[in-house]
């Protein structure tokens, strides 16, 4: 294989499950892993062709070059102030939202992020050939090996700050996450009136699809845009009795009338 050098991970969760695998097979071999729940690592090690459970955050003798923290966002920084790296090791973490700066307290100069912009589930396969991989480095040497592990696993490689890919994170929270809760909402208030979710599917598809093809702006629909009242007062009517749903509704609905409705 054309990759040369070895890495470790930090972390055993979703992102950590499939983002192993992916450098094993491009050439990056995966040494080892470590977890603050040492079954989850083992479970992800037998993913990998080589990797052994690491016990501690003691990485003084590793022979991996690159160490990236798939952890959640708020243990970067305790990750960071824990971790004992080898001479010149490259430092690297995952998050959408987080700084490259959470980084600073680790005894390494070569700090890096890559961030993977998909939604990540252990069950769902993904493919990083086709997703955004995000990149910021503090140093040449960082650029070099966060640009080669990024470029040896997916194509769509982008350079981004810190701020540039808070914003993005913060968009990708709206389009991904909050759209699942809204379908997650849809599909109990289906279940309530014993009806089938699947009955749904076919206008959510096309959603979607209209969203790419004409834009989201140009895409909208339903009694909100058209300043509907009547409609609105009696979904609300209809919500009564579930008061946090009826919120997001009354919300989500001014938005809409305040964005598009031109009464």
């Amino acid at each position: 294989m054309a990759n040369s050098f070895s890495v470790s991970i930090i972390g055993s969760g979703n992102l950590a499950w499939h983002l192993a695998p992916a450098l094993d097979n491009a050439g990056f071999v995966v040494k080892e892993v470590y977890s603050h729940n040492p079954q989850h690592a083992e479970l992800l090690t037998e993913r990998l062709y080589q990797a052994e459970v690491k016990a501690t955050l003691d990485f003084s003798t590793s022979n991996s070059l690159a160490f990236i923290l798939a952890v959640s966002d708020d243990a970067i920084r305790h990750v960071a102030q824990e971790i004992i790296l080898p001479e010149d090791a490259i430092l690297i973490h995952t998050s959408g939202s987080q700084p490259i700066t959470e980084l600073q307290y680790a005894a390494t100069q070569h700090l890096g992020v890559l961030y993977p912009l998909q939604t990540f589930t252990k069950k769902s396969k993904v493919d990083f050939k086709s997703i955004p991989l995000l990149v910021e480095t503090q140093t040449e040497e960082a650029e070099r090996i966060v640009m080669q592990i990024a470029r040896g696993i997916g194509k769509g490689v982008i350079k981004i700050s810190s701020e540039e890919r808070k914003a993005l994170h913060v968009a990708a929270v709206f389009a991904s996450n909050f759209t699942n809760h809204m379908l997650t909402i849809s599909k109990e208030i289906m279940k309530q009136n014993s009806l089938d979710f699947d009955l749904l599917k076919p206008l959510i598809t096309e959603t979607i699809n209209k969203s790419f093809h004409l834009g989201p702006e140009n895409s909208q629909t339903g009694p909100a845009k058209r300043g509907d009242l009547d409609i609105l007062d009696a979904h609300l009517d209809f919500l009564q009795q579930q008061e946090s749903i009826a919120e997001i509704y009354k919300v989500v609905s001014q938005h809409i009338v305040d964005t598009h409705y031109q009464g």
